[in-house]
């Protein structure tokens, strides 16, 4: 991680105890961000986890941002909390590192008022196999590896379904469980932590393996799965966010049309291989 944009424990002590007064404050409460929105002089502060999103933030303020006009600065962080609560407080004006499940479960559960802006890319899920070469070589009696925490468990679901391998209950959608399933098609489930199912494709059939642990295990998800999540409306995708009320600010909109870019699209298409897809765009 880069040193000059390491979040120190202070600055989270800070943000955390923010997000606290601003839960239970009006819109006049001094946490708010109003302040840091409105001037086009001041750089824009995004949050960001480190890989692929401030990667992908830097390549906008190294390539476009000072043509655009626009003073970046992007601050790391390595945990999915306090990018919102800092956001929420206003000791960020942005943040880049969620999908829409993640955030509509974190405003919920801490009262905060995070909206999203622009859709950028996806990690998305696939279908992995060593011994077989096409999703038509899955058969009845085949075992299959799948994540066992909610999210990544029902998006693996929903991505065995989308390719007839399984039926499972109308409208659970990505929300889905095995208990969910109404027809395995004769297939074995194996569960295992979504860090761990790689290092089992030697054990199974076939395993559904998140794009960051695809990586890391040296697969290649445009070349080596067998079916992939498609961006196009996929609920997965991550995207740029900010306070409600700070859609507007223009630092705002230049940076989510710098995001949206050709440059950028071409950027997460050369440097992740397919691990990183654009979810936006002619990304198809």
């Amino acid at each position: 991680m880069r040193k000059n944009i390491r979040l120190t424990a202070g600055i989270a002590a800070t943000a955390a105890l923010a997000l606290g007064l601003s839960a239970c404050g009006t819109s006049s409460d001094p946490s708010s961000s109003k302040d840091t929105a409105g001037s086009a002089d001041k750089p824009l502060v995004v949050a960001a986890s480190p890989t692929p999103h401030a990667d992908i933030l830097n390549y906008v303020k190294d390539n476009l941002a000072e043509k655009a006009g626009l003073k970046l600065e992007v601050k790391e962080f390595t945990d999915y909390v306090l990018p919102n609560t800092a956001t929420q407080s206003g000791q960020v004006d942005a943040n880049f590192f969620q999908h829409k499940p993640y955030l509509d479960d974190f405003n919920k559960k801490n009262k905060t008022t995070i909206v999203p802006v622009v859709d950028v890319h996806l990690e998305p899920l696939g279908l992995y196999s060593k011994s077989l070469k096409s999703v038509k070589d899955i058969k009845a009696g085949q075992t299959v590896a799948v994540p066992n925490d909610t999210t990544n468990g029902g998006r693996a679901l929903q991505l065995l379904a989308e390719n007839g391998l399984i039926t499972i209950k109308p409208g659970v959608g990505t929300n889905a469980k095995l208990s969910d399933i109404t027809d395995k098609k004769g297939l074995e489930f194996k569960e295992l932590e979504a860090a761990t199912v790689p290092r089992a494709l030697n054990d199974v059939d076939a395993a559904v393996i998140n794009g960051n642990y695809a990586i890391e295990a040296k697969l290649q998800p445009a070349k080596d799965a067998l079916v992939l999540e498609k961006a196009d409306g996929n609920p997965y995708a991550n995207f740029l966010a900010v306070k409600e009320g700070n859609e507007k600010d223009a630092r705002v909109q230049k940076l989510a049309e710098l995001l949206n870019s050709p440059e950028v699209k071409k950027y997460i298409e050369d440097t992740y291989k397919g691990s990183v897809i654009p979810a936006f765009g002619a990304a198809q």
